[in-house]
């Protein structure tokens, strides 16, 4: 602790001597202004500023910071016109004359308001899905094109770029790769991300944040990077609300809804969101084994209800200070079934059933508070949030056999977490701007494990983890370019206990001080050309799923438990992306490359207490340092009035490591992904949508699995005043979305998963109320568990 408070004084004091040196020299030919949405009355950052002369010919220009200010210097003397460009709005021109009387030009405020013709209007729910590409993320708006493709979280992703879920784990990837942070609200989660993203309904889904590279303000944990789902919240003046329905069968019926609410008046805003997911599904597949001649048949059922709340108030104290509330509740009730059957095709041994019914139920709960105080000077503040998050979950499952044997499995899971911040920002002129941060985290988690198989044991883990943080960054704005530089300093410490019948008590303890720095810079190549480069250095905790000693799942033949002597990994990231402004849209490009030290990944092993030889176990080891590449490219296009478009392409390569069965395994995988989502604009009311996806196949330590492809159809009608919306859409069409594959390790095998994907989904969505207006803009931070571990808002 004492070398991180010196650190901590180090950079402070380093902070404090470039605010004192950083002089504004004022310059004949110089014009200012802020650039604000005319709806909102928000600063817009990253606004193109172009600078033309009587002749149209471009002089110089620039690009607008955070807060929405721009200087542009060196303008000649005479007339010239000035233009704020921005993706989705109308552009704002006005006329500046540079003169003896007047070198130092303030044009005050410069209102900018949405383009209707290139986004459909935006209100509570955005009717067209769209992408944008920001200094440190990707931003998806989910409009109702999106929304009736899916009743939940886990559906719609499959939609975005660079995100992939495997619909037969639920695991979900960005950039190829499940070492990613998934957060609701910026918050961390308690719930494992994969049952998390079927647990939220899609219509409460505002919009979905790609954060591929991190600043140092971020907490450093994910290998590939952040997914930040944010729920919808009003804000509008008056009484204003949403409200979905939604309903969908292929074999099962699925139901969800959503109702969106908000009062505002004076200094008060309250604000509630429910969204439900209640249904059933089906899941079935077989895996053929050529080594012993047998077949695996497998059908599985759920049936699932799902409950998410949110409430909260903003209090607006004064203009200067804002204190704000909220909590979100998710009650979950899980129940499932399956049946796996092994058959032994040679007819040498008695064929094998499994017969398994659990339940789940969980609750998890949040509670945020915020206060945020700004100072005179315009964009000058500081603030403390404060986050507890709980998590209670209990699962009874019951196996039974055809020759009358069972067991019974009783887990029950507690955790908690807590999140304390302090940021203060401060514009020490209006290109440069200061950042300083602390925050403590808190993760504590018990488990305890109960069982009546004979080659099992009861057993009881404890983990409980503190970080303790700080971070400064510095950025600055030049005419063409600007650059951001940090770093954050991490004291990391862990305590573990795991105790088990059979053995006395195992302790794990783990303490570790490192630092993560991350450089930007934004190039503007020209006034609709902008080039971005970004680096920074992150880690992978080990996740509690991924160290829990205690069995995660299992199967006949394959049970799946943590390694409690995982170490951390390290990733250095780079990262390099092109945007460019055309007629009707804009295109961005990109490409990566992450050099991972101690890489964590799976290790397959023959069960040693199956004497057949026939099951195996899952678990996660570290290997050696490691690399992974890939290059990306997205647009968003509108090539006639009636017809918009959002494409994205990416190609990935790493070399996957493991082990299997005592031999370390090299595989080296190359994935292409392709999407294309079109809109059609039949009539004023009546919208036509076409969706398409590909998946390249994937090379795993295990097998390799085939192509994937996905079409999907629907319709969208809106009446009562543009109010009401009812849509219809068909996933799937052809039936084509399969998890098939074949392998050699440990055994050779071949085999295929089917779910309920070949849907037809009716919904019904009517807004009421009006106005706009923006309530406390909170910092969205990162953190979670690596995948399979925890955790829930």
């Amino acid at each position: 602790m004492k070398k991180l408070l010196l650190l901590c004084l180090f950079a402070f004091t380093l902070s404090l001597t470039a605010n004192a040196t950083l002089a504004n020299t004022e310059k004949d030919g110089t014009v200012t202004g802020k650039v604000l949405d005319v709806n909102l009355n928000q600063p817009l950052p990253y606004v193109n500023i172009i600078i033309k002369n009587a002749a149209g010919t471009t002089i110089t220009g620039g690009i607008t910071d955070d807060q929405g200010n721009f200087e542009i210097k060196n303008i000649p003397e005479g007339k010239s016109f000035l233009s704020a460009q921005y993706i989705g709005y109308k552009t704002v021109t006005k006329e500046i004359i540079v003169d003896k009387g007047s070198y130092r030009i303030d044009l005050g405020n410069i209102m900018l308001e949405e383009d209707i013709a290139s986004l459909d209007e935006v209100t509570v729910v955005a009717e067209v899905s769209s992408i944008q590409q920001k200094v440190d993320r990707k931003v998806i708006t989910i409009g109702k094109d999106l929304t009736t493709t899916g009743a939940t979280a886990s559906e719609i992703m499959n939609n975005l770029p660079a995100v992939s879920v495997d619909s037969q784990n639920g695991n979900i990837s960005l950039r190829g790769n499940e070492n990613v942070r998934v957060l609701v609200d910026g918050k961390p989660t308690n719930v494992p991300a994969a049952q998390l993203l079927k647990q939220i309904p899609s219509t409460s889904i505002k919009s979905v944040e790609l954060i591929t590279n991190p600043s140092a303000k971020y907490n450093p944990e994910g290998m590939s990077g952040i997914i930040n789902i944010i729920l919808h919240k009003n804000t509008n003046i008056g009484f204003n609300g949403n409200v979905n329905i939604g309903f969908a069968k292929e074999i099962s019926p699925n139901f969800n809804s959503s109702i969106d609410m908000n009062y505002r008046n004076g200094k008060l805003n309250f604000y509630g969101n429910y969204g439900n997911n209640i249904g059933k599904s089906k899941n079935y597949g077989m895996i053929e084994r050529f080594d012993n001649n047998t077949e695996q048949l497998f059908d599985f059922g759920n049936n699932n209800k799902s409950h998410l709340y949110k409430i909260g108030v903003d209090y607006y104290i004064n203009d200067r200070n804002t204190l704000s509330f909220y909590t979100n509740q998710n009650i979950y009730d899980g129940k499932g079934n399956g049946t796996t059957d092994v058959l032994y095709l040679n007819n040498d041994f008695p064929d094998f059933r499994q017969v398994f019914n659990n339940s789940n139920e969980n609750n998890t709960s949040t509670y945020n508070g915020a206060y945020k105080h700004d100072f005179k000077k315009e964009g000058h503040n500081i603030s403390l949030e404060a986050d507890y998050s709980t998590f209670d979950s209990d699962e009874f499952a019951n196996f039974a056999f055809n020759d009358n044997t069972g067991y019974i499995d009783v887990v029950d899971n507690k955790r908690d977490n807590t999140v304390i911040n302090l940021d203060y920002v401060n514009p020490l002129s209006e290109k440069a701007k200061l950042e300083i941060g602390a925050e403590y985290r808190s993760n504590n988690s018990d488990n305890i494990y109960d069982t009546t198989n004979a080659n099992l044991f009861d057993s009881n883990y404890e983990y409980n983890r503190s970080i303790y943080s700080f971070y400064t960054t510095y950025g600055k704005t030049f005419e063409k370019w600007s650059y951001q530089v940090g770093a954050r300093l991490e004291q990391y410490e862990v305590e573990a206990n795991f105790a088990q019948d059979t053995q006395d008590n195992a302790k794990f303890t783990d303490e570790q001080f490192s630092i993560y720095p991350s450089v930007f810079a934004t190039y503007n190549l020209s006034e609709k050309n902008t080039l971005q480069f970004s680096y920074s250095r992150r880690v992978d905790r080990p996740g509690l799923g991924q160290i829990n000693p205690i069995r995660e799942w299992s199967t006949p033949r394959v049970t799946s438990i943590g390694n409690p002597e995982l170490r951390q990994q390290f990733t250095n990231s780079f990262e390099i992306n092109y945007t460019k402004i055309i007629k009707g849209g804009s295109i961005t490009a990109g490409t990566f490359y992450r050099n991972i030290e101690d890489e964590i990944n799976r290790a397959v092993y023959i069960d040693p207490e199956d004497p057949t030889g026939e099951s195996v176990i899952l678990t996660y080891d570290n290997f050696d340092n490691n690399s992974a590449y890939g290059v990306e490219a997205s647009t968003n296009y509108r090539p006639t009035k009636w017809w918009s478009l959002n494409t994205s392409a990416e190609f990935y390569y790493r070399t996957v490591r493991g082990v299997v069965e005592q031999e370390n395994v090299d595989v080296d995988n190359s994935t292409f992904n392709f999407r294309m989502n079109n809109n059609f604009k039949v009539t004023k009311s009546l919208n036509l949508s076409l969706f398409g996806m590909y998946r390249g196949q994937e090379k795993g330590l295990q097998n390799t699995r085939k192509p994937m492809t996905l079409v999907n159809t629907g319709l969208r009608y809106t009446f009562l005043e543009d109010k009401a919306t009812f849509s219809f859409s068909y996933s799937d069409i052809f039936n084509s979305m399969k998890f098939a594959f074949d392998g050699t390790r440990p055994f050779p095998t071949e085999g295929e998963f089917n779910w309920e994907s070949n849907q037809w989904r009716i919904g019904l969505s009517y807004r009421f109320g009006g106005g706009k207006y923006r309530a406390l803009s909170r910092k969205q931070r990162d953190d979670n568990e690596t995948q399979g571990s925890g955790g829930f808002m």
